[in-house]
């Protein structure tokens, strides 16, 4: 059973760059989350799985944290979301940054990275 969070936007803060840190960037985020939400499906109750908002709301407090290392935010936020969500099993991350400032036409640079329990 998974949990889909996709095309989630914000703006942050990230990279090796000095103006990276300075000027910041937009980012796309797909988060798949493990999860046994069976009692969910029967209950109709939301404390019987994981609450998407808050989900939101703890990829949003990493992504605030500036970084110069989309690996090293991929990391940060599945290891958040495990520990804060015991009932994850495993988490699919892809995190994406828009426009990168690298010389290329490029739409946008990222990582993917799962994370098992």
């Amino acid at each position: 059973m998974y949990i889909h969070l996709n095309g989630l936007k914000l703006f942050a803060f990230h990279g090796v760059m000095p103006q990276e840190g300075k000027t910041g960037a937009e980012y796309t985020i797909d988060i798949r989350l493990k999860t046994d939400f069976s009692a969910a499906a029967e209950t109709d109750n939301l404390e019987d799985t994981v609450n998407y908002a808050e989900v939101y709301r703890r990829i949003k407090e990493e992504m605030e944290i500036p970084s110069r290392l989309l690996e090293h935010v991929s990391f940060r936020i599945a290891r958040r979301l495990m520990d804060d969500f015991p009932t994850l099993t495993e988490v699919r991350i892809c995190l994406y940054k828009q426009n990168p400032p690298m010389g290329a036409d490029c739409r946008s640079v990222g990582t993917e990275a799962t994370y098992i329990r």
